[in-house]
């Protein structure tokens, strides 16, 4: 079979405008993939330099395929299912932060350098006291500062030579705290007053949030994969269809970046949070208050509980009756938001088991549900039904006094055993009460403020309707999400 560089696609050549911290999946198949498509579709002209940032791994695969990937997309989207594939030719470049270290620091005297992507992991962005100046710093903010303060000094701190940071890790305000970061390497560093204005006024930091599930390469299915692409890529990358991209500035920079004209989904704002609260509301409280109760009742999979007549329906009411309605933005956007996710949850290429979800679920429930639920009740003054019925088919799923080691055991009507995991002291708790009575394990769960933040039993009839909730449930799954849809 053909190698990916034996396809007569050239690497186009192109003025670097990007520097991106981080080769993984997700970027290639995400940040990567937009840009390509800018510089097919409008007068964007602007190539990628790839930087890893840590010792783990090697560009072994990305130098043997002068830097050529393949991008394919699978799952469904506007009711139709999809499963294509684009080469990505906007990668100029790939160097390693430390063995091409010359390489690397000579991207900051670039003229046409002017974005900064990063995905460095949740714990990427952080302060590290002991990174030092005078050789490599180890943590991503060291690296990033030595890096500005070097284009600093080679532009003389020319005001028009300031870049356009995106970091895209998964942290809230992920831009505002690099630049926290940054700041206080500059002042820890003894870097200077200019510096530190010309970073506060000639530099932006976006805060963004990113949505879509890259699966990477596609260990189990490369071979049939690459078969039918007709080629052999070992840096094929795999996703869903959906992707969106919300960056928040201070400051317009939609004219530098003109995805609109690439119709690609990127929305520019001054507020990251109300979109935050749609992701976290709509998708991740989607999840958490309907997979627990449906793995009770047989199911197993996402796409399975979606097709389910029972199931689907229960968890499409409660995100269509008591999610979309609170969440702060136009009710139309979030309906075709919610719309989106019912879609992804019924890709056809991924089995996204309901056990994988059920990971840390009270936590979740807090993060994910609860802010529905309060709102529901301040606006309408009463239980909203499928939220609270949520609380009790987490109950459920938690009732086990059968703790081993870290993990906690409990089984389905159909005898079918599975593992909760969760923090142990929240497993400990469970275990020691799973043994009471249906409502004194109600109150005791309920009113526990280290789990919710505020003890739930002050909502009026919380109890005692998750306690008739939790009954029905232990009896049969199914009728209990049949009874609660009739209600």
């Amino acid at each position: 079979m053909k190698n990916i560089t034996d396809l007569g696609i050239k690497r186009v050549e192109r003025p670097i405008k990007v520097m991106q911290f981080g080769e993984g999946n997700f970027l290639r198949a995400f940040a990567d993939y937009f840009i390509d498509i800018l510089n097919e579709k409008t007068d964007f002209n602007g190539n990628i330099a790839i930087v890893k940032p840590i010792s783990f791994g090697n560009l072994d695969n990305f130098k043997k395929q002068d830097n050529l990937y393949t991008v394919v997309l699978r799952g469904r989207q506007n009711g139709e299912v999809v499963n294509s594939s684009r080469v990505v030719t906007s990668v100029q470049k790939a160097i390693d932060a430390k063995e091409d270290y010359d390489e690397y620091m000579a991207l900051a005297k670039l003229d046409t350098l002017r974005f900064v992507i990063s995905n460095t992991t949740e714990a990427g962005i952080t302060l590290d006291k002991n990174d030092t100046f005078d050789e490599l710093p180890n943590s991503y903010p060291g690296k990033l500062t030595k890096f500005l303060f070097e284009r600093f000094k080679a532009f003389g701190g020319d005001m028009a030579k300031g870049l356009i940071m995106l970091p895209v890790e998964l942290i809230d305000y992920n831009g505002r705290k690099l630049k926290e970061c940054v700041l206080a390497l500059a002042d820890i560093w003894n870097l200077g007053d200019d510096f530190k204005n010309w970073l506060q006024n000639a530099n932006t930091f976006c805060s963004t949030l990113v949505d879509r599930i890259v699966t990477g390469y596609p260990r189990g299915e490369a071979e049939k994969i690459c078969e039918e692409l007709g080629y052999t890529d070992n840096l094929v990358d795999v996703g869903e269809p959906f992707g969106l991209w919300v960056i928040e500035s201070d400051k317009d920079i939609s004219g530098e970046l003109p995805f609109a004209k690439a119709q690609l989904p990127v929305v520019f704002t001054d507020n990251v949070k109300p979109y935050k609260d749609r992701k976290v509301r709509v998708l991740n409280g989607a999840h958490t208050s309907s997979v627990l109760v449906s793995y009770l009742g047989g199911i197993n999979i996402v796409r399975d509980m979606m097709n389910d007549q029972v199931f689907g329906k229960m968890a499409r009411s409660i995100v269509d009756d008591e999610i979309v309605p609170m969440v702060p933005l136009p009710i139309d956007d979030v309906k075709d938001f919610a719309n989106s996710v019912y879609e992804r949850f019924d890709n056809p290429f991924i089995n996204h088991e309901l056990l994988s979800i059920s990971l840390n679920s009270v936590s979740k429930w807090t993060a994910r549900v609860l802010p529905s639920f309060k709102d529901n009740y301040e606006k309408n003054g009463k239980l909203p039904k499928l939220l609270t019925f949520s609380f009790a088919g987490l109950l459920a799923f938690y009732c086990s006094s059968d703790l081993r080691e870290d993990s906690l055991y409990a089984k389905r009507n159909d005898g079918t055993e599975y593992v909760i995991h969760d923090n142990l002291d929240v497993l400990k708790f469970f275990a020691d009460n799973s043994k009471k009575s249906e409502e004194e394990y109600v109150k005791a769960v309920a009113s526990n403020v280290d789990f919710w933040g505020e003890d739930l039993t002050k909502f009026n009839g919380f109890t005692q309707e998750v306690t008739n909730y939790l009954e029905k449930i232990k009896i049969n799954p199914q009728s209990a999400v049949k009874y609660i849809l009739e209600d």
